[in-house]
């Protein structure tokens, strides 16, 4: 393992241990409610839509910041329309943003121990890994989060990231914004299942490579 790769493991690790030391030594959703959060929109003034779409690109980021509060925050504050619009481009920027960490720092490092398998079938890969990140965007139990920072490990386009995400947040996001919390998961639920939304990014294309199903489809 050469020095560069190593150090971007180091850092791979060290983000990772960040993140769930950040959820257990503080209680970060406990500074994000609705109220709180309208209260430092409205001290923005005329830069509060700005504001607001950090504060929802970093919850993206930084898994532990709670992203509920934040839609339902800018429904109240914004109106469900504006709302929405604003939360979209926020939590698509921190999708983005979280997807490019993962795969400057623990792509390599992942393709180098799993053998080159999610490489397989470059016409396929990606529509299939882009259907399953449509599909977990538009689950409210499946973590945003973790969803994204898995995707980067793949070899998913950033493109076709991008548009999966953005097409799939939607609905939620505009239920959130104009219903607020009518719908409210358990945080462990969300944990669970956006693993296993990653785990199938690898194990699905391995195991429709070895059934040959693609094979099969070039033949009809």
């Amino acid at each position: 393992m050469n020095k560069k790769l190593l150090a971007k493991g180091i850092l791979f690790v060290a983000l990772v241990i960040a993140i769930i030391c950040s959820d257990l030594l503080w209680d970060l959703s406990s500074y994000f409610n609705p109220v709180q959060i309208q209260e430092w929109l409205a001290g923005a003034g005329i830069f509060a839509p700005l504001v607001y779409m950090i504060i929802m690109s970093l919850a993206v980021v930084i898994s532990p910041i709670p992203s509920l509060p934040l839609d339902i925050a800018a429904g109240l504050f914004f109106g469900p329309f504006l709302g929405t619009l604003y939360s979209v481009i926020g939590a698509l920027s921190g999708a983005v943003a979280s997807f490019l960490i993962t795969r400057f720092l623990g792509r390599e490092l992942i393709e180098r121990f799993i053998g080159g398998h999610i490489n397989f079938c470059a016409n396929c890969s990606d529509r299939l890994l882009t259907k399953i990140v449509f599909l977990s965007r538009l689950l409210p139990v499946v973590s945003f989060d973790i969803v994204s920072y898995g995707a980067g490990l793949t070899k998913m386009s950033i493109r076709k990231f991008s548009i999966a995400t953005f097409l799939g947040m939607i609905p939620l996001t505009f239920v959130y914004n104009y219903f607020g919390s009518v719908l409210v998961f358990s945080k462990e639920l969300t944990l669970v299942l956006g693993i296993i939304l990653v785990v199938l990014f690898f194990v699905m294309p391995k195991w429709i490579e070895k059934m040959g199903f693609m094979k099969n489809m070039k033949h009809e």
